[in-house]
């Protein structure tokens, strides 16, 4: 059964819009995810102007995925990794205690090209916020598939529909790339508290409902999660274990308004190290929120 519906909604980012799904108001967050957003799909210039990346900034309390659908962005961070993020492959970044990373669009400014991609935001549980920073890159034929009756899939992250990834993650949770035929279902997994389905395109129904391209359906705990395409259909799937009431402003996460106030002070005074290959430049700290924020749960 559907909860909610949430549309995405735009986000100007500087060289193009993203569509903002989480958190929305209703629903902030689904099992740990905080943060989803679809970028493109759009057609990048060559010669993109450099402004159009993302610069160095930093993160805490979280893990950054960034999954492709076209293009390529070049992740730079503070651990000294440098990769190129393509269609298909898992990028996951553990931001833990403190993380800075750029994204570029490089190979777009020399050639132009399509980008289109997910990128999401994974809370760490309790005991895990101030966990090591790191970076795992995931070639896609290292993720495990499944290809039968109309439906394939790539599981990313997690374990669901009998199959496990390799990142490490730290809370139960799924997250799976889906391509359904017309007619084809998918039935997202019980085993999971909290689970949704975003359309990235074609056209589908669950619980007598429509789902249209830039929506996600947020399932009732328990119940039944039936997702049918009445075309060709490409989602995104994710959910697991609710880990709390969580604080965001800007690119902090945490369960404590005290530890992102730390990081705000660190990043201002100059105490969070910059990528080694990207350090040129930085993304100031924007000015603070109206006192009556709201935290994330």
């Amino acid at each position: 059964m559907i909860d909610l519906l949430i549309d995405q909604r735009a986000r100007n980012i500087g060289a193009f819009e993203v569509g903002r799904v989480l958190p929305f108001a209703r629903h902030r967050m689904v099992g740990p995810f905080i943060f989803f957003d679809h970028v493109g799909p759009v057609d990048l210039p060559k010669g993109l102007a450099r402004e159009a990346d993302v610069r160095p900034h930093p993160h805490i309390g979280l893990s950054t995925v960034t999954y492709l659908f076209a293009g390529e962005i070049m992740h730079r961070d503070s651990t000294g990794v440098e990769q190129a993020i393509r269609p298909g492959e898992m990028n996951w970044m553990i931001a833990g205690s403190g993380i800075t990373h750029s994204e570029r669009f490089e190979r777009a400014r020399r050639q132009g090209g399509p980008m289109h991609a997910i990128q999401s935001w994974v809370a760490l549980p309790t005991g895990d916020e101030e966990t090591a920073p790191g970076f795992a890159h995931h070639e896609a034929a290292d993720l495990p598939i499944h290809n039968d009756g109309g439906v394939w899939l790539r599981v990313l992250a997690g374990e669901a529909f009998g199959l496990r990834a390799a990142v490490k993650t730290h809370s139960p949770l799924f997250y799976a790339h889906v391509v359904l035929d017309a007619g084809a279902r998918i039935a997202l997994p019980r085993d999971h508290a909290e689970r949704a389905a975003f359309l990235v395109s074609g056209a589908a129904e669950a619980d007598g409902r429509s789902i249209a391209p830039g929506q996600m359906a947020v399932f009732s705990t328990d119940a039944e999660a039936v997702v049918r395409a009445s075309v060709p259909s490409v989602l995104m799937v994710l959910g697991g274990a609710n880990i709390g009431e969580r604080f965001i402003e800007w690119n902090f996460v945490s369960s404590s308004k005290e530890r992102i106030m730390q990081a705000k002070a660190d990043w201002r005074a100059g105490r969070m190290k910059l990528p080694d290959l990207d350090n040129s430049e930085f993304t100031p700290l924007p000015a603070d929120p109206p006192p009556d924020a709201q935290p994330m749960s």
